[in-house]
């Protein structure tokens, strides 16, 4: 171990799994990075393989070892980041998983979110959780599967079946079934855990009918929450010392450790998170209360959180399903290549809308369009909405929040879109700035990973310089005829289908 001087970073997100090697300053020494399969079983389900997701997480990063020029040996530590909310259940005896994971875009369990709602319920689990009743979470989830698997609840009951989100998954694959953990971020997005307690909450248990032997044991994000045990190592146990939800993680990676520091991470989603300190800040405007990444037994950290579904999966789909764009690269430029939409709006509500609508029942939407209408103001109407979302989200934040948000730190894959980042800064009104590494969940785990081993203090991560800024430049009665131009598409996919 004295030799080791390498934070192996396994970042599992919803449509690829990715692992990167940084050194003791946090430099990236070597990036590996595999697709999978989205599973789309009926109209709104999304589901993924579990068995899938590992090998591919295991594949990558072995790459990323072989990349880097070096071995296992080098390897000081491992950390995880994961796509939250996604939940895998899985026989703590024979390791197989019961059933596909299902990913947080489900929305099979829409109708019985609903179920609770009329039944008075989401007063109390917002006040435990900080969350809204909605599918987009595990709980729901978990209930599925041990009502809809045939044999699932009375073996869960035997304390046969294991469940958790993804990172609990990969940590106990990664352990060789000896650890069953999850760290404060994950387990507050489950719907189960209490954020003011720090305790899996017994009467959300009962609500949702989930045995608590199935859960997995809440460790600080940053310290040794597990010993890897994989034959790639050589016989070394190398101890998991950071651990954090995707979005958590990518706050803490880009050092907005004061009250008031605000992140977004354009991914498959968008995910807007600030942090607000010891305070959980009650939202009135549709934002979620959650907690941030825990660096020990002290007092918990909290941040004000909107979630937007559909972010660069908007890109995906232009490509994969209309086949309208060759790569998700090129729809920045192609957007830039003319002066607008031609009024034409999309409302990517493909798994319902989120923060701060809550609409489980919208459905997306193009609309404006005219004879006119073609392929470029489809493709810059997507880039334009995945704007127009985030400025939802800021916009209940700043009535929500005390801080003013006078900058917005960006990273994730669509941040590199220069067109969208700039008609972000005009939609906001505030100044956008963009870091060198944009990949800041992969190195916000291995932060926490690094703070754990000594080599890294929370004054040494705080002042990362922007690689580029993104300043306001559209005047003030257009970017209001935006706005208003966007609000009125939503109503337009509001409620789309019937609720039960």
């Amino acid at each position: 171990m004295t030799n080791a001087a390498l934070i192996l970073a396994l970042d599992q997100g919803t449509t690829s799994s990715r692992a990167m090697l940084f050194d003791r300053d946090l430099r990236v020494r070597a990036v590996a990075q595999q697709e999978f399969t989205q599973l789309y079983p009926r109209p709104g389900w999304v589901e993924h393989d579990p068995e899938t997701i590992w090998t591919s997480q295991r594949a990558v990063m072995n790459e990323a070892i072989a990349r880097a020029g070096c071995d296992a040996s080098d390897v000081a530590a491992l950390a995880v980041a994961n796509q939250r909310e996604t939940v895998v259940v899985w026989n703590r005896r024979t390791g197989q998983p019961i059933h596909n994971a299902i990913v947080w875009q489900c929305r099979r369990t829409a109708d019985f979110c609903a179920e609770l709602q009329r039944s008075g319920h989401e007063p109390v689990v917002r006040e435990k959780t900080g969350l809204v009743l909605d599918a987009y979470f595990s709980a729901s989830k978990i209930r599925w599967l041990l009502d809809r698997v045939d044999g699932a609840r009375d073996a869960a009951r035997r304390g046969d079946l294991l469940c958790g989100t993804v990172d609990a998954w990969l940590i106990w694959k990664l352990s060789g079934g000896a650890a069953h953990v999850t760290d404060f971020t994950n387990a507050s997005r489950t719907q189960l855990f209490n954020i003011r307690s720090l305790r899996w909450d017994e009467e959300l248990l009962a609500l949702f009918d989930i045995p608590a032997s199935m859960l997995p044991t809440v460790v600080p994000s940053s310290g040794a929450a597990a010993v890897c045990r994989l034959p790639e190592f050589g016989g070394r146990e190398v101890p998991v010392m950071g651990i954090a939800g995707d979005q958590q993680a990518a706050l803490f990676g880009q050092g907005c450790f004061a009250s008031g520091d605000v992140k977004n991470t354009y991914g498959t989603g968008c995910f807007l998170l600030m942090n607000t300190g010891g305070d959980p800040v009650a939202s009135r405007r549709g934002l979620l209360t959650t907690l941030n990444a825990q660096t020990g037994p002290g007092s918990p950290s909290y941040a004000l959180e909107g979630s937007v579904f559909m972010g660069g999966a908007v890109m995906q789909w232009l490509r994969d399903e209309l086949q309208i764009l060759a790569r998700s690269s090129d729809a920045g430029g192609i957007a830039a290549s003319i002066p607008d939409t031609g009024g034409v709006y999309l409302v990517p509500a493909f798994a319902g809308l989120g923060a701060p609508h809550w609409d489980m029942y919208a459905r997306g939407a193009l609309v404006g369009m005219t004879r006119g209408t073609g392929r470029r103001q489809i493709i810059r109407a997507a880039e334009e909405a995945i704007a127009y979302q985030c400025c939802d989200v800021v916009s209940a934040m700043r009535a929500d929040a005390a801080h003013p948000i006078t900058v917005l730190r960006v990273d994730g894959g669509a941040s590199s879109d220069d067109f969208l980042m700039q008609f972000q800064a005009d939609t906001l009104g505030c100044r956008i700035e963009r870091p060198a590494c944009m990949e800041t969940t992969a190195s916000g785990a291995a932060a926490l990973a690094a703070l754990a081993l000594g080599w890294q203090s929370l004054e040494s991560m705080a002042a990362r310089p922007a690689e580029k800024r993104f300043t306001p430049s559209m005047g003030e009665e257009t970017r209001q005829r935006h706005l208003a131009g966007w609000r009125k598409a939503v109503t337009r996919a509001a409620q789309w289908e019937e609720k039960p």
